[in-house]
């Protein structure tokens, strides 16, 4: 289902509590094969309203707090918590009438882009239960991939929305740092940290988003929200518009021995043609390889560093499940060695070296430096172009590999697969949106905007998803 469809039930006699109780029941039906969820709610909490999403269904990330509703970032640090507020983006939704149907599992305190390493275990691709979701939104793009319900909430600090969306088929969004409040949603990375929305359609990311975006005096960082209404202003014409695409990420001579890779790039120079067709432009430009190798090294040093200051409080004395120990110190060190998996401890003792006075200038003041280079070369080609547009990865959702090594240094390849932390470095709209199949497993088309510019990034994503038919898949048949 989509909004629209909820919406035809409801005039029809099919009441909110009802489309609750056939989404919680088809929740359940899934949690052994896809384990997409942390908490299934039991009781249907309703907020009459005369918005968009007025009774429909929803899921939530599992990082996101609610008031009397277990909340734990799929951590065992976490595993009992049930916070004393709510976030803003619950509290707006639940205001909308829009119901909650449960909260999805991420990959640790959102550190990880598989959906292997939440405490309760692996989300599997409704596609190929074989393979991965992605993540850290696992669970949020599995319910909406599976048609559970219309849309959902994840966090994006480097790809977290925009990767599982075009891994498990579905459209995902990150609006412009600041459009919507972050209070209330476990920091990871504050610099990178954004909230995202997953739908079926981009109509439906529009009506969510534009529910969720304005000024919330609880986060400082956001933005005053402009009077556009997003979802009523989509258009189709691309007529005019000027895209760009960088030579070095798609470069073809890159990949020969990876057939999938080229099979993507095949699909992504046929959109391009279709684009130019539609009266769009769309220009090849070259970015110092050099600095785009940077990509992945600069996030993952700026997001060990603030994750580990973030994640500072979890000692088992101001948050967290206390582990006993003779001293204070002793508490600590239990509580955090048998609360944290090995990934996370690895990124916060990674992080803390890089914090120590002597490393910073040399770590992590430099790697803000880079980021500024990254993001000062971008907007230079904003000014010329409406959207940069590219592959949202260069291939389909992997096997499911428990041992893989889950941080990777930067390569040719992985220019390809980390390009998406771009956006979050200049804090852009960006989107994937569906773009085909290879290998009978769902790709991605990734678009990214200037800043603050989210109506135009949904509007192209718009204007493209109507000629293709890709529009409101559900996992495992394609609905053209």
């Amino acid at each position: 289902m989509n909004i629209e469809e909820c919406l035809e039930k409801m005039k029809n006699n099919i009441s909110s509590e009802d489309l609750f109780k056939d989404a919680v029941y088809e929740s359940k039906k899934v949690m052994d094969e896809l384990n997409p969820y942390v908490t299934i709610m039991n009781d249907y909490d309703h907020v009459e309203s005369d918005s968009l999403i007025n009774g429909v269904p929803y899921a939530l990330k599992d990082n996101f707090s609610t008031k009397g509703i277990l909340t734990t970032g799929s951590s065992n640090i976490l595993k009992d918590y049930i916070p004393p507020y709510d976030s803003t983006v619950y509290k707006k939704l639940k205001n909308a009438g829009a119901v909650l149907v449960g909260k999805t599992v991420l990959d640790e305190l959102a550190m990880g882009g598989s959906g292997l390493t939440g405490h309760t275990g692996i989300v599997r691709n409704p596609w190929d239960t074989t393979r991965i979701s992605g993540g850290s939104s696992a669970g949020s793009a599995v319910v909406v991939s599976r048609g559970i319900v219309p849309f959902s909430i994840g966090s994006d600090t480097g790809d977290s929305v925009r990767k599982p969306a075009s891994y498990c088929g579905v459209v995902g969004f990150k609006p412009t740092y600041g459009r919507v409040s972050r209070y209330g949603l476990f920091p990871f990375a504050s610099s990178l940290d954004h909230v995202g929305i997953f739908a079926r359609n981009v109509k439906d990311v529009a009506i969510v988003t534009d529910i969720l975006k304005g000024k919330d005096k609880m986060d400082m960082t956001t933005l005053e929200s402009d009077s556009v209404n997003y979802s009523e202003n989509l258009s189709t014409d691309l007529t005019g518009k000027k895209f760009f695409y960088i030579k070095e990420i798609v470069d073809k001579s890159l990949y020969q021995n990876n057939i999938e890779t080229l099979d993507i790039l095949d699909v992504f120079y046929k959109q391009i043609e279709d684009l130019k067709t539609r009266g769009a432009s769309v220009t090849e430009v070259s970015i110092d390889k050099t600095l785009l190798e940077c990509i992945y090294p600069v996030y993952f040093i700026i997001s060990c560093a603030e994750s580990t200051s973030n994640n500072s409080n979890l000692t088992g004395f101001i948050f967290g499940n206390r582990m006993d120990g003779d001293t204070p110190e002793e508490i600590m060190m239990n509580t955090r060695t048998k609360g944290f998996a090995e990934m996370i401890k690895r990124r916060f003792v990674i992080g803390s070296y890089i914090l120590e006075r002597e490393n910073q200038e040399k770590l992590f003041i430099n790697a803000k430096r880079a980021r500024n280079m990254i993001v000062s070369k971008i907007n230079e080609l904003f000014n010329k172009y409406d959207a940069l547009i590219l592959p949202t990865s260069g291939s389909i959702a992997p096997k499911i590999n428990p041992e893989t090594e889950p941080d990777r240094l930067s390569s040719e390849y992985l220019i390809l697969e980390n390009h998406l932390c771009i956006g979050n470095f200049g804090g852009y709209p960006s989107i994937s949106i569906p773009n085909g199949f290879v290998n009978n497993m769902p790709i991605g088309l990734s678009i990214t905007c200037k800043q603050k510019e989210d109506l135009k990034c949904l509007s192209i994503a718009y204007a493209i998803e109507s000629t293709m038919n890709y529009k409101d898949m559900k996992s495992g048949v394609k609905i053209c």
